[in-house]
């Protein structure tokens, strides 16, 4: 049993990463903002700011409760996590260049971000839980170097006898006012762009890359060696049976309808010689033609590889770019309303998952069968169809149940409303 315990705490270490800690902990403290927007007006939630009966505050203070604990909870995790990370190794910090920008984005990776979030996280702390990860805020305020602004703290981490939400109005009126402000918009919103120009700019990188390596592989490298195999070994016309099928279908096609030409005058009589002088220039043409698709599926199955390759070895050699992509869509993704992440959850279920997909994943199935030469099993496309997305569905609603329930549940709400 200890042995069991033990493998179980190493897996549960191993594929906890900080920051998906991080990120639980902030979508924790975005609901609790939420609850302050939608039914206190922004102000703190407490009784007398609202008008509600006992019953209802019980019950939003029991979530706002539950979502303080989640908080702390995923901020333990957090810094245990990250500290065994930094035992290891430091953060990289990824530069960006640009001669027309002439400005250096010197550390846009994780810690602005980790930066951003812990302040928003340390204020719904400071308004509704303990302060047990202060001293964390602070070790990687320090980390971030430039990133830090300790003379600029504002009146609101402070506690006083005003209400924080006056206190608040008055650092905005400060920022407002400082002189240097303009230009830290500027410079924030110069670090934004860059950001999203490399993000843009990868993922064109991992659509060309691959795409390329399959054209010119196939046409370059592949199809040289597999036509040169081919013509001396030589090779079958067809590749499998579904393909001889459909030769002889089309030859019979061809006869029949020259046939049917002949009798109604649109062609010239014809003998039977004649007639048969005719489909045999036709069989010659279609046995080169399937002979072309055959050599074809060859090359797609070899040029496939290269580009699977190309696009893993993209992925392993920009880790940094692959961080700063990560960033740009998780800040789009937590920018989401809940209406519209429930739009998009239910839109690619019912498109995976739901009751007209399996007229999809066949069509998927037959296409990548063509392409790569395979005759198209019906028995296997029916037994994929009827297991894969059935798992599909049930690890997508575990992970409703499990993850997205305990993040985002106002969007788990509104995911279950539109569903309905």
């Amino acid at each position: 049993m200890q042995l069991r315990a033990f493998f179980r705490n190493a897996g549960q270490w191993l594929f906890k990463s900080p920051d998906q800690s991080l990120e639980q902990a902030y979508e924790a403290a975005l609901t609790i903002k939420k609850i302050e927007d939608d039914y206190f007006d922004g102000q703190p939630i407490a009784q007398e700011n609202s008008d509600y009966g006992d019953s209802a505050y019980r019950y939003i203070r029991g979530e706002v409760d539950r979502n303080v604990s989640l908080i702390q909870q995923h901020m333990a995790d957090f810094e245990s996590t990250r500290s065994s990370l930094s035992q290891s190794g430091q953060m990289e910090v990824q530069s960006y260049d640009d001669q027309q920008d002439e400005y250096t984005l010197d550390l846009i990776d994780q810690s602005a971000i980790i930066f951003k979030k812990l302040r928003f996280i340390d204020e719904i702390l400071g308004r509704y839980g303990s302060d047990q990860v202060t001293a964390l805020s602070t070790a990687v305020k320090n980390n971030g170097g430039k990133k830090t602004d300790k003379g600029r703290a504002g009146l609101a981490a402070r506690s006083g006898v005003l209400p924080r939400s006056i206190l608040r109005t008055v650092d905005r009126v400060k920022q407002d006012l400082d002189p240097k402000a303009e230009g830290d918009v500027l410079k924030s919103f110069r670090k934004s762009q860059g950001k999203t120009k490399l993000a843009l700019r990868f993922i064109l990188l991992l659509v060309i890359i691959p795409l390329l390596t399959q054209q010119l592989t196939k046409h370059f490298v592949v199809g040289p060696v597999v036509d040169y195999v081919r013509q001396t070994t030589e090779a079958e016309v067809f590749l499998n049976d579904e393909m001889e099928e459909e030769a002889l279908h089309e030859l019979q096609q061809f006869e029949e309808r020259l046939r049917f030409e002949v009798i109604l005058g649109k062609v010239a009589a014809l003998s039977e010689p004649q007639l048969e002088q005719r489909v045999l220039d036709k069989a010659m043409d279609i046995e080169e033609e399937y002979r072309e698709r055959s050599a074809d599926s060859v090359k797609n199955v070899f040029a496939d590889i290269f580009a699977v390759l190309a696009f893993s070895l993209l992925l392993s050699t920009c880790k940094r770019q692959v961080a700063t992509l990560k960033a740009f869509i998780d800040e789009i993704v937590y920018g989401l309303s809940d209406s519209a992440k429930a739009f998009i959850i239910i839109l690619f279920t019912d498109m995976f998952v739901g009751f007209h997909s399996p007229h999809g994943w066949e069509v998927l199935l037959e296409g990548l069968s063509r392409h790569l030469g395979f005759p198209a099993n019906r028995d296997f496309i029916f037994l994929f169809i009827a297991t894969f997305p059935v798992i599909l569905d049930t690890v997508f609603k575990y992970w409703i149940f499990r993850y997205l329930n305990r993040i985002s549940p106002s969007a788990v709400a509104t995911y279950k409303n539109m569903n309905e």
